[in-house]
C-alpha cells in the first residue's frame, strides 16, 4: 500500500502534461493556384469579349488581389479576392487553419463579404481568432486593389 500512493501520484504527474499538450496548428493551403500576376499581389484580365455588333458597354476588367498573410495561434489565414470592376465576385481562402470551427466559419465569412462588398463582416462565434485574421487579410486585399 505504501508504494501505491507514490506510483499513483507519479502516474498523474506524467499524464497531466499529455492532457495539456497542444499540437502545432496545421494550416491548409487552397488547392487552387493564384492566377499569373502582372505585379505581386494583383492580376488583371480583360472581361469576356462581346459579339460583333453588340451595343452593350464593355464589361469591367477582372482583377485578382491577394491579402496579407495573417498568422494566428491556430494557423495562417490569407484571402484572395476577384473583382469585376468594383464588385467583389469571388473570395478564395488561400490559407486557413485546418480546424472544424474554421471550416464552418469560412462559408459564412465569404457570403458576408459578397453581400457587404467590404470588410465590414461579423465575427463568427467559435472562430473569433480566424474571423479577425480573415478581416485583416480581406481589408489588405481590398486596399491592394487600389482604384
Amino acid at each position: 500500500m505504501k508504494r501505491a500512493v507514490p506510483i499513483l501520484l507519479l502516474t498523474i504527474a506524467g499524464v497531466v502534461p499529455l492532457w495539456r499538450f497542444e499540437a502545432e496548428p496545421e494550416t491548409v493551403a487552397a488547392a487552387e493556384a493564384p492566377a499569373a500576376t502582372e505585379a505581386p499581389g494583383t492580376s488583371e484580365a480583360p472581361a469576356t469579349s462581346q459579339a460583333p455588333g453588340a451595343t452593350e458597354a464593355p464589361a469591367a476588367a477582372v482583377k485578382t488581389v491577394t491579402g496579407s498573410l495573417v498568422r494566428t495561434s491556430y494557423g495562417d489565414v490569407q484571402v484572395q479576392l476577384t473583382f469585376e470592376g468594383d464588385v467583389i465576385t469571388k473570395v478564395t481562402m488561400v490559407k486557413q487553419p485546418n480546424s472544424a470551427p474554421t471550416k464552418k466559419a469560412v462559408p459564412v465569412l465569404v457570403q458576408e463579404t459578397l453581400d457587404a462588398q467590404s470588410a465590414d463582416v461579423d465575427t463568427v462565434s467559435g472562430a473569433t481568432t480566424t474571423s479577425g485574421a480573415y478581416v485583416q487579410s480581406l481589408q489588405a486585399a481590398i486596399d491592394a486593389k487600389g482604384d
